[in-house]
């Protein structure tokens, strides 16, 4: 049974979730201690951001050993315990899968240095060319180019993310037999599947240089190609001997390349997370913003809920902002977070939800660069920098975009560390968690927390928000509608994505509003306001 159809997953930023020893860092121990929330909340499973040994050059994405867990999360006992914790609870663990590079202090790694090692070609090494010149023109995911020379090995080896994380090398067979190995640990010991990070891109067909483009010179040579469809298909083996679940990270993917990496005959993932309606707000490069524009957004969503059998939703994660700025309004912050919530929990799909979004968590409110953490937007600020970009604009467009805006610390309470910590945290908490913060959510049944709790009971009680057909009726420029219908019940989903009344063709007894109304839908839509029609 593809019991994630059915579910809810929650991902926690490790790091940021709770700090259960007092260093400023959340941990195992912390979630541990919060699960009971994540049960109110009517959470099936949660996905875990990496939680391996990792020297945190990019917050656990760089791993150097993938069957240790860091200690500044913890021990494995601790993870054992979550497991079961959780599993008491009916909640599935879902661990963070990092198989497209290793950090560079991976022992793999180390010993990749030395060419007579069998690690030799663990990794895509190469040499420049005579006048000192890289091995090719590629450029990387974190604003840079992406080859790191080693004066060990004297030799450049290829890094897509930050240089203090190596490419794997999937030509060599014995790379795979490696991440086999790692699959069926995890799975012994009780985990539900993968989130598989920037899965498509394993394979690189050559290393040869390419045409110039604004961002991602190379990527013809990577992403999505057959040599990945071949080492997901090997992976899906041991995967069904679990019974296993996995979701990938797909970058630069349209509907028919995802239909390529998790159709049903595929037998290679079971969904895919895909950008482009998180790339409507934006032009080539997420650091150059323009208007969000409604009617783009839901044209988009629902391409894709028409060309995927099964899709992803979510508005949030670690690496993007948060979505009530990005997609509602701060100035009507109640109605639009819970507006965003309704668009998320009644389309056709595994809803994800990110830690603090369930209480309209917002973006930093930091002042300057030296209080963020992220290594892409230190590059990035960087590379803005040698471009002779002013000061106050490399600032401005490096706020709303950071990825430091989702990952201050969850605001638990009004107090002093917002419940997080009593120490220093990692990273900033934002000071508006003395009015935004579960505590008082809790207390307040017309909250945004209720109201996803609310709406998670109800797609749990009605097949048709599980599992009913999807079929798009209005797609305006404030006015998204949609019908959501199985086996002779339907719902109807009204939105108003504006700070303005607005008219909708629609008409039926409201079962929800965020507004509060009850009775007969005339219509009239108030501002940012959501109603789910019987």
């Amino acid at each position: 049974m593809d019991w994630w159809k059915d579910a809810l997953i929650y991902q926690i930023y490790p790091r940021s979730f709770q700090d259960s020893n007092g260093d400023g860092i959340g941990d195992i121990p912390g979630i541990i201690s919060r699960l009971d929330h994540l049960q109110e909340l009517g959470v099936d499973a949660i996905w875990l951001s990496p939680v391996y040994q990792s020297p945190n050059a990019d917050n656990g994405y760089d791993i150097s050993d993938y069957r240790e867990i860091n200690p500044e999360y913890g021990t494995m006992e601790d993870m054992e315990r979550l497991i079961a914790e959780a599993r008491d609870r009916g909640i599935r663990v879902i661990m963070d899968l990092v198989i497209n590079h290793t950090s560079t202090e991976h022992y793999w790694f180390r010993r990749s240095r030395d060419k007579t090692s069998p690690y030799a070609d663990y990794y895509y090494w190469a040499r420049g060319g005579a006048d000192g010149s890289l091995p090719n023109n590629w450029t990387g995911f974190f604003g840079e180019d992406c080859w790191e020379f080693d004066p060990e090995r004297c030799e450049y080896y290829l890094h897509l993310f930050a240089k203090s994380q190596a490419d794997l090398n999937f030509h060599n067979p014995a790379v795979l037999e490696e991440v086999k190995d790692i699959l069926r640990f995890w799975l012994d010991k009780g985990v539900a599947g993968f989130r598989c990070d920037v899965i498509n891109i394993l394979w690189k067909d050559s290393l040869d240089s390419s045409k110039k483009k604004l961002s991602l010179t190379g990527s013809e040579h990577y992403l999505t190609l057959e040599g990945t469809h071949d080492i997901l298909r090997q992976l899906r083996a041991i995967l069904d001997e679990y019974g296993a679940f996995t979701v990938g990270e797909a970058v630069c993917v349209i509907p028919e390349t995802a239909r390529a990496l998790c159709g049903r005959d595929r037998h290679e993932l079971d969904m895919v997370f895909s950008f482009e309606h998180m790339d409507c707000d934006q032009y080539k490069v997420k650091w150059i913003k323009r208007k969000f524009r409604p009617k783009v957004f839901f044209d988009c969503l629902v391409r894709w809920q028409r060309e995927l059998e099964w899709n992803t939703l979510y508005l949030e994660n670690h690496d993007q902002p948060r979505s009530i700025p990005r997609f509602g309004s701060e100035a009507h912050w109640k109605e639009s977070g819970k507006l965003l919530a309704a668009l998320l929990l009644t389309m056709r799909g595994t809803p994800f939800i990110y830690q603090g979004q369930e209480i309209g968590m917002l973006n930093f409110d930091f002042t300057r660069m030296r209080q963020l953490d992220d290594v892409e937007s230190k590059n990035v600020e960087r590379t803005m920098r040698r471009l002779h970009l002013p000061q106050k604009l490399r600032w401005k467009l490096i706020a709303r975009t950071s990825r430091d805006n989702a990952r201050t610390p969850y605001q638990w309470t009004a107090e002093r560390g917002a419940g997080f910590s009593d120490a220093r945290p990692w990273l900033g908490i934002n000071h508006n968690h003395e009015t935004i913060n579960l505590a008082q959510q809790r207390e307040d049944p017309d909250s945004i927390f209720h109201w996803y709790r609310d709406l998670i009971a109800l797609r749990r009680e009605r097949p048709a928000l599980r599992r009913g057909d999807f079929e798009a009726l209005e797609t305006g420029d404030q006015v998204f509608a949609y019908r959501r219908s199985l086996e002779g019940e339907a719902l109807t989903v009204v939105l108003n994505f504006s700070g303005k009344a607005a008219q909708s063709g629609q008409r039926g007894r409201i079962l929800r509003s965020n507004l509060g109304r009850e009775g007969g839908f005339d219509g009239t839509l108030q501002a940012w306001e959501a109603v789910i029609l019987e």
